[in-house]
């Protein structure tokens, strides 16, 4: 197996992990959305369950997005070339970090569980911001290159 190949199946694995684990995440939040939102036992237990899976979910996720990126910046130097794509999909890789973050500080972390569903909304908004950030990484990488 070539350099290339290899690089190119690092970022394609990294970016399929990445994906996976928010829809992962996804899952299990709507699996634990009537814990969370009902008793407060059973709240408290599944809050546990969801801040260990948060946990160990966060580090697969970041080792995928530092492969995503040191991967395509490694193909665009060495195969691509720095051509104006490969700073459109720089700056929505950034862009997407940057959304996901921000809203996780602003809206996740101040959740205190048992809570209100329409407070548990909030987690939906963070998929739909990740997803769409996704389908955009996608549209420009595949459609519009």
């Amino acid at each position: 197996m070539d350099f290339h190949a290899l690089l190119r199946l690092t970022h394609i694995t990294g970016f399929a992990a990445w994906f996976g684990t928010i829809f992962a995440t996804l899952f299990l939040l709507k699996t634990l959305e009537p814990g969370l939102t009902g008793e407060k036992k059973q709240a408290e237990e599944q809050s546990l369950l969801l801040r260990r899976f948060i946990k160990l979910e966060t580090k697969v996720a970041d080792v995928a997005v530092i492969s995503v990126l040191l991967s395509g910046l490694m193909l665009a130097h060495f195969y691509e070339g720095w051509h104006p794509w490969v700073f459109a999909k720089i700056g929505l890789m950034i862009l997407q970090i940057a959304l996901t973050m921000g809203y996780i500080i602003k809206a996740i972390q101040p959740i205190t569980y048992p809570c209100e569903v329409l407070r548990y909304r909030a987690w939906y908004r963070l998929f739909a911001i990740s997803f769409s950030m996704f389908g955009i990484v996608l549209l420009v990488t595949f459609l519009l290159r």
